[in-house]
């Protein structure tokens, strides 16, 4: 398989025409954000070098945090510290169901798909490697969005980049901070439309149009392809209008059931391909290591890896810290512990008050009382 395809829905004359006029825009900001490098024969955007970078110094500096930390999550998230009394909207379950159900299927499916078209089975290694580094940015981000977060006086939370961003750039002066704060404003806006809202939607469309009979079936017209998104946006209006609580109450009871035929779906696969699974484990390793056939060798199957594992679990991103800014707890720590159950997880518990009054974060300090 040296191409894939992901399933496109039929193109009615008001999806040409809106494709029309987003294409040079998004091609333009495209040009932007995933400015390339180039090492050797492989291209590739210098925003993936950044994250995994920035993902392999987080993990070195906490001590590998993700392998450490993972009894203390599994405790956090049955709610073994928490307290009706904190502050926030929020449980800590709900916090991360709301943030996973952006992201199962996403770039889980699709996403691994294409790496391995293009990059074969050796690009499964390097997913797990990107995907157990991102476990750390988890960690750091959600930590920062629940620290620098505000509530006001109706109890409802602001949090995320937007108010750890501003702190961090504060340091080349608060114009640069706003600019720059403002510039991921924006680019996390379009990720939230585009990469969130419109792919999704797209393969929604796609595959029950599939299931109900292709270019024979009821969604076949022209126009199917519109009225369907009027109604799947209609859907998710009825969800998210009610803000970050009514999106947990959704969440808290699709993202089970979503992650439970998930896994089932992956158990039944393995189980029909039981015999094959050695060869798939053996080729695995020998294509992160010695690929045959992609452009760059190691590097290029590596990069293909990181790519897509960027991709299915939005580590470093910015989303994720939004949603888990929500959570009901005055241990900003706490929530990192959460967080890193998303890409894949025992630490002491040592930590000291922030600047709310809330135990945090300190330098030298790395857990939650």
């Amino acid at each position: 398989m040296n191409d894939l395809q992901i399933s496109a829905a039929p193109v009615s004359p008001v999806d040409g025409a809106i494709n029309s006029w987003f294409d040079p825009i998004a091609t333009w900001f495209g040009s932007i954000i995933f400015f390339p490098i180039s090492i050797g024969e492989i291209s590739f955007p210098f925003v993936v070098l950044w994250l995994i970078s920035a993902a392999a110094v987080f993990t070195v500096y906490f001590g590998f945090i993700q392998a450490r930390g993972a009894k203390l999550s599994l405790e956090i998230i049955r709610g073994k510290f928490s307290s009706k009394s904190d502050p926030g909207e929020v449980s800590h379950f709900q916090a991360l169901a709301s943030a996973l159900s952006g992201t199962v299927g996403l770039g889980n499916i699709a996403g691994v798909g294409v790496a391995i078209a293009l990059g074969g089975p050796g690009a499964t290694f390097w997913m797990i490697v990107a995907g157990l580094l991102g476990m750390c940015t988890k960690f750091v981000e959600c930590t920062l969005g629940v620290k620098y977060r505000e509530i006001d006086e109706n109890g409802v939370v602001h949090g995320g980049p937007f108010k750890y961003l501003p702190v961090a750039f504060r340091r080349f002066s608060k114009p640069v901070a706003t600019v720059l704060t403002g510039l991921f404003a924006i680019a996390i806006l379009i990720f939230g439309v585009v990469g969130g809202g419109m792919f999704q939607a797209n393969q929604t469309f796609a595959q029950v149009r599939t299931a109900t009979g292709g270019d024979d079936g009821f969604l076949a017209g022209p126009f199917a392809s519109l009225v369907f998104g009027i109604i799947f946006a209609a859907l998710v209006a009825l969800v998210i209008l009610g803000g970050i609580r009514s999106i947990a109450k959704v969440t808290d009871k699709l993202v089970p059931g979503m992650a439970i035929f998930y896994v089932i779906s992956c158990l039944l696969v393995l189980g029909l391909n039981f015999s094959n699974i050695p060869n798939a484990i053996g080729e695995i390793f020998a294509g992160a290591f010695n690929p045959q056939g992609v452009a760059g060798g190691i590097v290029g199957v590596m990069i293909i890896g990181f790519q897509r594992s960027a991709f299915s679990n939005e580590a470093g991103i910015g989303s994720a810290p939004i949603a888990h800014s929500a959570v009901k707890t005055r241990r900003p720590i706490s929530e990192g512990f959460v967080a890193l159950l998303e890409p894949g997880h025992r630490l002491h518990h040592d930590g000291a008050d922030d600047h709310r009054g809330q135990p945090g974060v300190v330098p030298g300090g790395s857990g939650c009382r």
